[in-house]
């Protein structure tokens, strides 16, 4: 659920597993076709345009449809344990879910620290512990950390693309955010070639990587078939 453009559903697909790859936006499902047919997986990727708050009876997967159903930081809605519950509810062996576990990935931590902003945490994934745990399942949690790379082209260039952390009071740091982005930024060696996402990398970075903790939570699914 929330396939995205088939970063998991591909290498899945790859390796001789169907996958039912659900998405609510039509733009990543046309990046997924495009990908299924460059690797000739039209056999094993099912495309499915489904959005969390949809009604699942109708528009998506039946009940125990799949061995695994999961989200990979994806888990965007109002309505978490409602979510859980769908994915609880598709899986006949094994549920799972990557939600972030410290602040936005759109934030850089130790950069705001620097500047004296304050950092919203998230605490998504306790709360759909505990929903987890009211549900009768025994969830599992491990962490992990993705580094990650912002890279820019000029000064200006940075502070346009980091000043996207000065919200919710902050705003006032703008002046702090240039400082420390001109004391800290240095060459980038691989200016020029495709990002992670296929764009060009701009010829400057900050000297310290960007770290986004993760917690993913696994656990047996707890429902019933419906008669």
């Amino acid at each position: 659920m929330g396939c995205g453009a088939g970063s998991i559903a591909i290498p899945l697909a790859q390796a001789g597993h169907p996958v039912i790859a659900a998405d609510f936006s039509p733009a990543m499902l046309g990046t997924l076709d495009a990908g299924i047919e460059y690797y000739g997986l039209e056999d094993l990727i099912t495309p499915l345009e489904l959005a969390w708050d949809d009604d699942w009876d109708l528009v998506g997967p039946v009940t125990k449809a799949v061995d695994v159903a999961f989200a990979s930081r994806s888990v965007t809605t109002n309505d978490l344990k409602g979510a859980l519950v769908k994915l609880d509810r598709t899986a006949r062996r094994r549920c799972a879910v990557t939600m972030v576990a410290n602040s936005s990935p759109r934030y850089d931590p130790h950069l705001m620290n620097a500047i004296g902003a304050s950092v919203t945490r998230s605490n998504g994934f306790v709360y759909a512990f505990n929903i987890l745990i009211q549900m009768g399942a025994l969830p599992q949690v491990t962490y992990f950390e993705s580094p990650r790379r912002d890279t820019f082209d000029s000064l200006e260039a940075g502070v346009a693309d980091f000043s996207r952390m000065l919200e919710h009071g902050n705003e006032d740091k703008i002046d702090r955010l240039r400082d420390y982005i001109a004391h800290h930024m240095i060459e980038n060696p691989h200016a020029g070639e495709p990002g992670s996402k296929g764009v060009p990398q701009g010829r400057y970075m900050l000297d310290h990587i960007r770290k986004v903790r993760w917690a993913f939570i696994a656990w047996e699914p707890v429902s019933v078939p419906r008669p």
